[in-house]
């Protein structure tokens, strides 16, 4: 007989997720971090845009990529934790076969442009601190433009394949993942034929992004370190040395990516819960990290309160300032 958590009448059209496998007696407990998270992901990065758009000194490289990065933070949690909380609290473990692999296709390609971000974010600390006279003639919108676009495309390149290879394979009754978001190495475990290529193209892709993305990341911050250190005062020093600190604060989440696909020996509740904080911390935390650290953002939301309180109280500059 079938374990009454996996609901024996799934039709193939329709997927079922558990939720955190083995910890279904704690999910209303972990639902608490998770929310709360997911809630200060969604006001930090909202929070992040609204004083780039308001502030037109913020309207530089570094803030752009900033808010590129904020805006693919909202996307990938919000393509996961509504869905994982209605597992949580009200055990609605149903999700259609297009719902979940347009979520595995979001999470996926998301976590890829994210990487690229970083990337350009590394490029971005290494023209200002190796090059800061030429920066914006580096620099530039359309150079701006370019990157975000190469990024989006790269993702699309990578994730389109995948998602129409699981499209097509064969799912196996009943289509219970042992997982609270749709990601694809939980699905190919359902596929009743035998996925070999899809595994080995996700592992190839996920194992250049990561080598590849590391090593640009690793190659900038070896030359801002060398920047850095021949630099005289010691003020100098440390102002370069806390703009590029951020950085290191990623440094985990892509280890975590690349580690999703090895900690096979790991037990199935742990291997869920790296993959769920994976998308759920960097979200809630960049913000801090990146945005609050930085003191033009601040000097920016002070100026936007006040231009705002100003507005409120009917005492706006005139039209002579």
């Amino acid at each position: 007989t079938m374990p009454h958590s996996h609901p024996t009448n799934t039709s193939l059209s329709e997927l079922h997720l558990t939720g955190i496998p083995g910890l279904q007696h704690l999910h209303h407990w972990i639902s608490i971090p998770f929310c709360i998270m997911y809630l200060v992901a969604l006001a930090g990065n909202s929070t992040l845009l609204c004083v780039i758009k308001a502030d037109p000194s913020l309207h530089l490289p570094m803030f752009l990529f900033l808010s590129m990065l904020a805006v693919i933070d909202l996307v990938m949690s919000t393509s996961i934790t509504p869905k994982m909380l209605g597992i949580f609290w009200f055990h609605s473990t149903a999700i259609s076969l297009d719902a979940c692999l347009t979520q595995m296709y979001f999470v996926h390609a998301f976590s890829v442009m994210e990487s690229g971000v970083l990337v350009a974010m590394a490029f971005d600390r290494y023209v200002t601190i190796c090059n800061p006279l030429r920066y914006l003639s580096i620099l530039t919108s359309p150079v701006v433009a370019a990157i975000g676009l190469a990024t989006l495309l790269r993702a699309v390149v990578f994730m389109s394949p995948l998602t129409f290879q699981i499209r097509r394979l064969p799912l196996c009754s009943p289509a219970v993942m042992d997982h609270s978001y749709c990601e694809h190495m939980a699905m190919l475990k359902l596929a009743c034929r035998d996925a070999a290529f899809s595994n080995t193209y996700s592992l190839s892709v996920s194992t250049y992004v990561v080598s590849f993305d590391s090593l640009l990341i690793a190659l900038s911050y070896t030359f801002i370190l060398r920047a850095v250190l021949s630099l005289s005062s010691p003020q100098a020093r440390k102002k370069a040395f806390s703009t590029s600190s951020s950085h290191l604060f990623y440094v985990p989440g892509l280890l975590s990516m690349y580690m999703e696909r090895y900690h096979q020996e790991l037990p199935p509740h742990v291997q869920v819960l790296l993959a769920d904080l994976y998308l759920l911390i960097p979200p809630a935390f960049n913000p801090l990290i990146y945005g609050i650290r930085m003191k033009q953002i601040r000097d920016g939301a002070r100026r936007v309160i006040s231009q705002r309180r100003r507005m409120a109280g009917g005492i706006g500059p005139g039209p002579g300032h």
